[in-house]
């Protein structure tokens, strides 16, 4: 194999396949990208960890088709550190492949093609588009709330769903830890009627959505009960789907909070964080006091004092206090874009329903803690 390249389109390239490589590996291949030179100037590179596996197409001039594979992190590491505007030559043979650009020189040892694992994705009857701009709220708006409890490992994903609403077909999207609860809607894209629930691991969440941040126009959706796969640009995406039953998340929905208030989220966001900075690491709670048209932020900590602060909000129902971990409020705050909050109370033991307004399509569930 022998192919000359730009170093920016190669360091590009392989830094959206190198990063589903993990860094310690008891299987050596595994460590290793695929590299595929073939006749029609393009060089495809491909790495995977057997859960999940990126394939990227890009230009080249191949002089000699072929196919080796090599470590993944040595070759993006030389890439990152060779001269901006060079142009590297890859030539493979007999074990080695020999990485040149202007004076540098390298012979790194590969492995053969042969024993590169695949993943075979079968059938997938489900197909659909949707927009970037779509994607990347779906995933930003509720990751945050995905378990990391590896025994749970049914939450360990989002889990996608089709639905109806009172406004028609949707596309649900939703995470949780158990202590707090996201969930985002969408109406169904064409082609997603009838599709299987699926939970898309928490490692493919964040490889996809670092190749959103580069992409444009539509993502290509393909997925059955067991895989899927996301084409967006010259890169495809497959990755197995967690295997398991994510619980009826409605049940934890509260539809009778009858306590409302209104907020600048900001204001709220960095209130608790400022109050927060005296919490004990391992509660980080912080009271909520609410009284009319004003909540009373509060932190006693055994170690390290107390704090409060008072801010302005708009609230016309009986005072109340309940308590909150700090960083998981924080998290819901700071995915809310508008100016105003809506918070759905009960009482200090009841879940708490966090939104923008009643049409927003991101929705959130905090359970309170004792304070």
């Amino acid at each position: 194999m022998k192919a000359t390249i730009e170093r920016a389109v190669l360091l590009k390239s392989l830094g959206h396949v190198q990063s589903v490589v993990e860094r310690r590996n008891t299987i050596p291949i595994l460590s290793n990208v695929l590299i595929e030179a073939d006749g029609t100037g393009q060089l495809k590179l491909m790495a995977t960890d057997l859960d999940l596996q990126v394939v990227e197409t890009i230009a080249a001039k191949v002089e000699t088709p072929g196919t080796t594979t090599v470590s993944a992190h040595t070759l993006f590491e030389i890439a990152r550190k060779l001269p901006e505007g060079a142009e590297v030559s890859l030539a493979a043979a007999e074990g080695k492949m020999q990485v040149k650009a202007g004076r540098s020189n390298f012979n790194l040892p590969t492995l053969p093609r042969d024993d590169f694992p695949v993943i075979a994705e079968g059938d997938l009857p489900t197909n659909f588009e949707l927009p970037v701009a779509e994607l990347v709220q779906i995933i930003d708006k509720t990751r945050f709330a995905i378990s990391t409890e590896e025994t749970r490992y049914y939450l360990n994903g989002i889990f996608f769903h089709v639905a109806e609403d009172a406004t028609g077909p949707v596309l649900k999207a939703a995470a949780t830890d158990g202590h707090r609860l996201a969930r985002y809607t969408v109406t169904r894209p064409d082609g997603a009627a009838g599709m299987p629930d699926v939970i898309v691991p928490r490692k493919c969440v964040g490889e996809i959505r670092k190749l959103l941040d580069e992409a444009e126009g539509n993502v290509e959706i393909s997925l059955s009960a067991s895989k899927i796969r996301f084409q967006l640009g010259n890169a495809v995406l497959t990755s197995k789907l967690i295997d398991g039953t994510f619980p009826d998340y409605s049940r934890v929905i509260p539809t009778a909070n009858d306590k409302l208030l209104k907020v600048d989220p900001k204001s709220l966001f960095q209130g608790v964080d400022r109050v927060s900075t005296i919490a004990s690491e391992k509660t980080r709670a912080v009271k909520v006091g609410l009284d009319k048209d004003r909540i009373t932020l509060s932190v006693t900590s055994p170690e390290n004092g107390t704090a409060a602060e008072e801010l302005a909000a708009g609230y016309d129902s009986d005072a109340m206090e309940i308590g909150f971990n700090a960083r998981y409020l924080s998290d819901i705050l700071g995915q809310v874009d508008g100016d105003s909050v809506e918070l759905h109370l009960a009482d200090a033991n009841a879940p708490t329903l966090i939104r923008e307004s009643e049409k927003s399509p991101a929705l959130y569930v905090l359970m309170p803690m004792r304070v």
